[in-house]
């Protein structure tokens, strides 16, 4: 069982201490005997404990940095909901294949804002823009949001705050199980809790530091109980040898845990494996001895919304992810809505 995140060392970024939450924070790692250092700004830290780029990145995702989110105009987030909005960046897990290596650069800590009402503000402002229609608000783009929630309890306050909104709604993913502190919360059916899952070997390989599998669907049936609309993210699928049966395992325990009354609003996303460039060479410096596969010989790119060339499926590799796991959604959850796939 992967124990709740706890930061090996802490930073405070200046005027940060204005604010209720940083002091409650600062006061809570003191008492735990974590070294809590002062910067200038994150981008200031620097000389992080270790010998070599191994030592120094896996302490760099156990540090945790307490800031001000300056930027308050929020990124677009499809094709899950029209804007992110930033509680938090970074994440403790050790997923080979994950984006945010390549997009948090050499910083790979955990940075959790503390002037949560200002955000608030900017979130109703995007409201009121498009009212009165409803607007999605995405709280997982940059940061497994739910890994840090029991320090901070910044995204139990948007559940709350979204509960209370008449055109808002929320939405986040995780790969932990450290849900006990949202059951409670007032969420009014306007937050959409959902769990990235993935077959035993993508888990066991590739998502070191995260919850395991049915630790994952153990959470989910609490929070389908607490009465949260649920989903899941089928997310990366990547094919490897056996893939068709682990996949299918994974919708099984999933349906044998699931409690019926618990069905009637499922959703699932599927997003197949990619990379960059980039992405590889993070991800090869970082994992030296991933077993990812990583051959841009046997892809096909697609052009990315960043600029870049992103290396994907061949179609016919992806028509064969489409056809299986739909199959295995319609099979194990027929009254399921499968969102998406990309």
């Amino acid at each position: 069982m992967v124990k709740p995140f706890v930061p090996q060392l802490v930073y405070v970024e200046p005027n940060a201490m204005e604010y209720p939450l940083a002091q409650k924070l600062v006061t809570k790692f003191k008492n735990m005997n974590i070294e809590v250092r002062e910067t200038t700004s994150h981008n200031q830290i620097r000389n992080l404990p270790g010998e070599n780029h191994f030592q120094k990145y896996r302490i760099a995702k156990s540090t945790l940095v307490i800031g001000i989110r300056k930027t308050l105009k929020f990124d677009t987030s499809k094709p899950s909901a029209e804007y992110a909005i930033p509680l938090a960046t970074g994440c403790m897990g050790h997923c080979h294949y994950c984006y945010l290596q390549t997009t948090m650069g050499s910083k790979p800590y955990i940075r959790t804002y503390v002037n949560v009402d200002e955000i608030f503000e900017a979130a109703i402002d995007y409201m009121e823009e498009r009212a009165p229609e409803t607007t999605r608000f995405e709280a997982s783009c940059t940061s497994d949001i739910v890994g840090v929630d029991h320090l901070t309890h910044n995204l139990k306050r948007a559940i709350e705050f979204f509960g209370k909104s008449e055109h808002g709604k929320l939405r986040f993913v995780t790969k932990f199980a450290h849900v006990d502190h949202l059951l409670d919360a007032d969420h009014q059916g306007k937050t959409r809790f959902r769990f990235s899952i993935n077959d035993e070997y993508i888990i066991k390989y590739f998502e070191p530091g995260t919850s395991r599998l049915h630790e994952r669907i153990e959470a989910a049936v609490k929070v389908a109980e607490a009465d949260y609309p649920l989903g899941f993210i089928v997310a990366p699928i990547y094919l490897h040898d056996g893939w068709k049966e682990g996949y299918r395992e994974m919708f099984e325990k999933l349906d044998a845990s699931l409690p019926a009354h618990t069905r009637k609003d499922l959703t699932f996303e599927m997003i197949q494996h990619r990379f960059t460039k980039p992405a590889k060479r993070v991800i090869q410096e970082n994992y030296p001895m991933t077993k990812l596969e990583l051959d841009e010989s046997k892809r096909k790119t697609k052009w990315g919304r960043y600029g870049i060339w992103k290396y994907v499926y061949q179609d016919d590799e992806q028509e064969e992810i489409k056809d299986t796991l739909g199959s295995y959604v319609h099979k194990y959850f027929p009254e399921a809505k499968i969102e998406y796939f990309t």
